[in-house]
Order: structure tokens, then C-alpha cells, then sequence
């Protein structure tokens, strides 16, 4: 097998890198990506040999951006940068999400109990997980800072009654937000959502806070910043959750073992998540949470699932496709099969995965009992607890 076996050249200008056997995954993106190559079959499915036809040697690309955006990015970590990426990112591309997302807009991990659930009810076993570990109760207060498009905000107000506020940088996501608290029934004085940076979050306690997948954005900069930023705003006996996704742990960032964890972050970056430089290994997170003060209750790893998850987008992406090509045209499209598709073999290898986390202030008066018979991990839940979750309120 060879990677030529896969590859139909377009640009004459390329086509020495795909006479051997092998050929570089940093080429083969940027070259696919660029309309230089065409795949004669479906990309999910060329992966699958891919360690059969790439390498993941770094190539010039990855040095060039390295140097010249990626690290300017994780130095600045400014405000005016944060939000000119995320809102170029997401404003205005509502329906691009929806086109692989599905109606439930969620733009993390769902939570699997069985192979064969539906993304949709995935998502909501992953939020009535988050409620039940967050021990939520009608009438607290919880913020929910990186809200995205506000389905936790107002799943949380409708299903548990709680005084649920949520904080986006992207002013479409805001708008998303508002309309389907309305749609869930919520009324604006139980349920709302802030267009903000979240440095800007008035500052005022809040007895459950949490914080899915948005830390990473944040970067390594100012994680501990944040950190300590939650902590003050949490009420003394208040919880707080994070989910967040993590790399595995390397010592040498340019041994050959596992350089496609790197090569495939590198492109994430890019043409991803740029800015989001702040997934690192867990204990790097877990450190910096309790030099703020946190007390870790639970870690639970939930990789898996998210490759699950990262499965059901790609699908979602396909069957949209001519949608896509309509509005974003090839480039994007491309630009998200590979994430998507790419993504799902980083997940089930265990190069990239997720976490859920949950603390409390390490205080002497804590409460720690209250831990003793509630939800820890979310798979040990038995079936029907998310319906007996949606009757609560």
C-alpha cells in the first residue's frame, strides 16, 4: 500500500511527493486542503492506513507558522487578539456549525452510554452528567463561562431551575443563546446570555461555575489567571466544573514517538482553534487549579466519547456537503473534513482526549460528605437517570 494509491495530482508542481511509498502528512494537507490533490475516496476511510502511507516529519509550513503566528499569538493573549480570532472564528457561521454540530449546537464532548445513541441524546447524558456531578439545585446561581451557542444555559435553567447566566466573546453565539432560552421556555430573568471577554465578568459569587472546553483559549499565559479569576467569583461551598482537552504528556517535542500528536496540533491551530493553545497534559491543568486553591474532586477521562462525538460531526459534515460547497465553497470544506476526520484517530489513539473535572475550594469547612453517594462518574449512571433528570423541575 502506498499513498499514491489514494492520490489523484492536480498541480503537476506536487507530484514528487507522492511517488514513493510515503509521503508527509504536512504536505498532504496543505496540498489537499489548496485543491493540489484530489482523494478517490472518502477521507475518513484513507485514514484509516494512514500510518501506512505518511510520515509526520515537520515540514516547512509548520516551521513558517510556528514562528510567525502561532507563537505571536500565545505571547499576546490580548484582549483585541482574543476576540478578533474567536469572533472571526465563529460570527456570522451559525449554519456552518449547525451543518456538522446538529440542532443541539453543542461544540463539546457528548457523554455515551450506549454505542448506538444518537448524537442528540449523547448531548444531553453528557449535560445531565455536569448537572448531576455540579449537584445542581433549583434556584442556584451558575455561570457558565465559553457558553457557545447556549444549550447548557438553558438546558440547566429549564431542567433543574437554576439562575443560569452564560458569557460568549461571539456575538452570533450570543444571539443563538438568547433565542433558544426563549424556545426552551425560560423566561430572561432566569436564563440569560453576556456577549463579553471573560476578564470582563462582573465580578460577584455564583454557587456552581462552569467552564467547557473554552480554558484552552484562554492560553497558557493567563490559565492560572483564570483560575484564580473562578475561584473568587465561587461561593465558599460553591463547585466547579471544567471539561477540557488535553494532549498526551512528551518530553522532547521533536522525538520521532507520537510527532503526530504534534503535527496534527499544529494544523489545529492554524486553521482551528488558533489561540487555543492552552490543552496540555492533565497534570499541568491540575496544578495550576490547586495553586489557586481548588481541591480536585473527580477527574474523569472521557477521550472516547469525544471521538465518538468528533465520528457523529464528520458524518453530519459529509451529508451537508453540497450545502457547504454552496455558501463556504472547497477550501472550507476540506479545511473541516480533515479536522473532523483526522480528529477521530487522534481521539481513539489517545493523542488528544478530554476531561472532566470537578473541585471545590480546598477550605477547612468544606463539606466534603456531600460527596459520599452522589454522582462521581458519569458512567456508572444507570439508564434512566436522564429521564428521571428531565422531570425535576
Amino acid at each position: 500500500m502506498k499513498v499514491s494509491d489514494f492520490i489523484e495530482v492536480k498541480d503537476p508542481k506536487v507530484g514528487a511527493r507522492y511517488r514513493k511509498g510515503k509521503a508527509s502528512m504536512g504536505h498532504f494537507v496543505q496540498d489537499y486542503i489548496n485543491g493540489k490533490i484530489d482523494i478517490n475516496t472518502d477521507l475518513m476511510e484513507m485514514l484509516k492506513d494512514k500510518d501506512e502511507i505518511f510520515n509526520y516529519d515537520y515540514v516547512w509550513h509548520h516551521y513558517k507558522f510556528f514562528f510567525s503566528r502561532m507563537i505571536p499569538e500565545v505571547v499576546s493573549h490580548s484582549q483585541k487578539q482574543d476576540e478578533r480570532i474567536v469572533r472571526s472564528h465563529y460570527d456570522n457561521k451559525n449554519d456552518l456549525f449547525n451543518w456538522f454540530l446538529g440542532p443541539r449546537m453543542i461544540y463539546t464532548s457528548c457523554y455515551f452510554h450506549e454505542h448506538d445513541e444518537s448524537l442528540e441524546d449523547a448531548q444531553d447524558n453528557k449535560m445531565n452528567i455536569i448537572a448531576r456531578k455540579m449537584q445542581l439545585k433549583p434556584g442556584e446561581s451558575l455561570l457558565d463561562i465559553g457558553c457557545g451557542w447556549g444549550t447548557l444555559v438553558a438546558h440547566m435553567a429549564k431542567y433543574y431551575g437554576v439562575d443560569a447566566t452564560g458569557v460568549t466573546i461571539a456575538q452570533a453565539g450570543a444571539d443563538w443563546g438568547t433565542r433558544q432560552i426563549g424556545e426552551y421556555g425560560v423566561s430572561p430573568e432566569q436564563a440569560r446570555i453576556w456577549r463579553m471577554d471573560y476578564r470582563d465578568i462582573p465580578s460577584k459569587k455564583y454557587d456552581k461555575i462552569t467552564c467547557l472546553e473554552m480554558a484552552e483559549h484562554v492560553g497558557i499565559k493567563y490559565f492560572k489567571k483564570f483560575m484564580k479569576q473562578i475561584y473568587d467569583m465561587l461561593e465558599d461551598d460553591g463547585l466547579f466544573y471544567m471539561q477540557i482537552a488535553g494532549l498526551r504528556e512528551r518530553n522532547n517535542l521533536f522525538q520521532k514517538e507520537n510527532r503526530e500528536d504534534l503535527v496534527w496540533g499544529l494544523f489545529m491551530n492554524e486553521y482551528i482553534f488558533s489561540g487555543a493553545d492552552a490543552s496540555m497534559p492533565l497534570h499541568w491543568d491540575l496544578k495550576r487549579m490547586e495553586k489557586v486553591g481548588f481541591e480536585v474532586h473527580s477527574v474523569e477521562n472521557i477521550g472516547i466519547h469525544y471521538g465518538k462525538t468528533i465520528h457523529y460531526w464528520y458524518d453530519n459534515w459529509v451529508r451537508n456537503r453540497e450545502k457547504v460547497l454552496e455558501k463556504y465553497g472547497e477550501k472550507t470544506y476540506r479545511i473541516y473534513a480533515v479536522f473532523l476526520a483526522w480528529s477521530v484517530f487522534i481521539a481513539r489513539q489517545g493523542a488528544s482526549t478530554a476531561y472532566q473535572i470537578v473541585c471545590r475550594k480546598n477550605i477547612n469547612t468544606a463539606d466534603r460528605n456531600r460527596f459520599i453517594g452522589a454522582t462521581n462518574l458519569g458512567e456508572i449512571e444507570p439508564k434512566k437517570a436522564n429521564k428521571e433528570a428531565m422531570a425535576v423541575v
